[in-house]
């Protein structure tokens, strides 16, 4: 295209890109262990040496002075690490935070479950109480037979003294 018919508003089309393609959750895994690693009492100490190591080095017996006594290399180093180090916690943090959604939302929904569960077996529940204190128990069946059998015997009697001279079977 030649520089006459070209547009300024207009992006031009040779744009070369570059590709990476980088998996988040791989690198989510790392900056978890990276965070995790910083924040532990071994990192600590592997610092604390590193640190008086350095210092021994530039101001001790040995005073190769790479780094003299402000140490500004030093303080570039920890700079340095508190860059990464700061967005990978982030970055960790995020990650938990995502996790701790998720679970939340799945434990929501478990005890929404569950609730329904519960109100369906006490409603269940109510329903097999109704249906028992509908049915015939033993013994009340045994006392409607017994007074059956009382006025049985009763019309009977009754039948029988009605009728004097009459057979009974």
């Amino acid at each position: 295209m030649s520089p006459v018919g070209r547009h300024l508003d207009t992006p031009s089309t040779r744009r070369t890109r570059i590709n990476v393609n980088l998996d988040s959750d791989l690198i989510g895994v790392y900056s978890e262990r990276v965070a995790r690693f910083l924040g532990t009492g071994r990192y600590l100490a592997i610092q604390t040496v590193v640190v008086i190591v350095w210092i021994t080095l530039n101001i001790g017996v040995f005073a190769f002075e790479w780094d003299p006594y402000p140490f500004i290399l030093l303080n570039l180093a920890f700079s340095t690490q508190a860059a990464y180090a700061a967005p990978l916690i982030l970055l960790a943090q995020n990650r938990q935070e995502n996790r701790d959604r998720v679970s939340l939302e799945e434990d929501r929904s478990r005890a929404a479950q569950t609730k329904d569960d519960t109100e369906f077996l006490a409603r269940e529940l109510a329903a097999v109480r109704l249906a028992v204190g509908d049915t015939v128990s033993r013994d009340y069946l045994r006392h409607e037979l017994d007074d059956l059998v009382d006025e049985l015997v009763d019309r009977i009697a009754e039948r029988m003294a009605e009728k004097p001279d009459a057979d009974p079977t």
